[in-house]
């Protein structure tokens, strides 16, 4: 595993474990599988409604607590102060843990006053229940608007991104500013497998376009997050770290982007 350092200095893994539509058994499997091959990064959500199920097959691992980073994230509508801090608990006894590694806003709500939820956030991170604050789903402007009320608390960004939502200025503003920024949706929901550039530099390379389209978002120290209940895709995914990406793939998946943007039909009601 590889990692990237956050602006607290912990180190957050490259790579983890999307869990988003997975629940129930699968979800509890297809965590224990991931540990079992290497993963130490698991990312869920409230409105995943897996937390049960993460916490199963975290426990069915065997893993020590330290050893992992764990994510979640708190719907938009619970970001008031005290839904905040009743949320954070909550999301802490149905995963079994006594703190989070990361806590995100999970997408914007321009009803609720950003400083009214950033002051909770402060308060969890100086709590210990979380070691690290994090957004996802904001674009530029909403993290100016952060990082002015809070300037150095915003860690992490998690948004779509993949070559064909290539979002390079929101990437640049992160890295300028000391957020790592968190790919969800890094196969494009499987588009990637249909690219016919990306296909061609698949079998040039005789890489899997999987593993192309993941190695090109941890070269650029982005983290990626790919769903997979299966061993099989588990273990392809995982195979990223002891080789190198070739230049003309970095040059060629760089000029894929087509604002292809998958997830949320109203994105529109959240961008400014």
């Amino acid at each position: 595993m590889k990692y990237v350092k956050l602006n607290s200095g912990d180190q957050m893994p490259l790579l983890g474990l999307g869990t988003w539509q997975l629940r129930g058994q699968e979800c509890t499997d297809s965590v224990k599988e991931a540990i079992d091959i290497g993963y130490n990064h698991i990312d869920t959500a409230d409105g995943y409604d897996n937390h049960q199920a993460v916490a199963k097959g975290i426990k069915e691992s065997g893993v020590n607590r330290e050893d992992l980073f764990i994510t979640s994230k708190i719907k938009p509508e619970n970001l008031h102060y005290e839904d905040i801090k009743a949320d954070t608990q909550r999301f802490l006894d149905e995963l079994g843990i006594e703190y989070l590694d990361l806590i995100l806003i999970h997408w914007p709500n321009k009803d609720i006053p950003l400083e009214e939820s950033l002051k909770a956030l402060k308060e969890v991170k100086e709590e210990g229940l979380a070691k690290n604050i994090g957004v996802s789903n904001f674009t530029v402007n909403h993290l100016k608007d952060a990082i002015e009320i809070e300037p150095d608390l915003v860690a992490v960004n998690q948004v779509e991104f993949h070559p064909t939502l290539y979002q390079k200025d929101l990437l640049d503003f992160c890295q300028e500013n000391g957020i790592v920024l968190t790919a969800y949706s890094p196969l494009a929901r499987g588009e990637i497998f249909e690219n016919e550039v990306i296909k061609e530099l698949a079998d040039k390379y005789e890489k899997s376009a999987s593993k192309l389209a993941l190695k090109w978002l941890i070269e650029k120290d982005v983290v990626a997050i790919p769903k997979a209940s299966s061993r099989a895709h588990l273990e392809s995914n995982f195979d990223l770290f002891d080789w190198e990406l070739p230049t003309e793939v970095v040059d060629k998946m760089d000029q894929l982007n087509q604002n292809n943007r998958l997830i949320d039909p109203d994105w529109g009601e959240f961008d400014y």
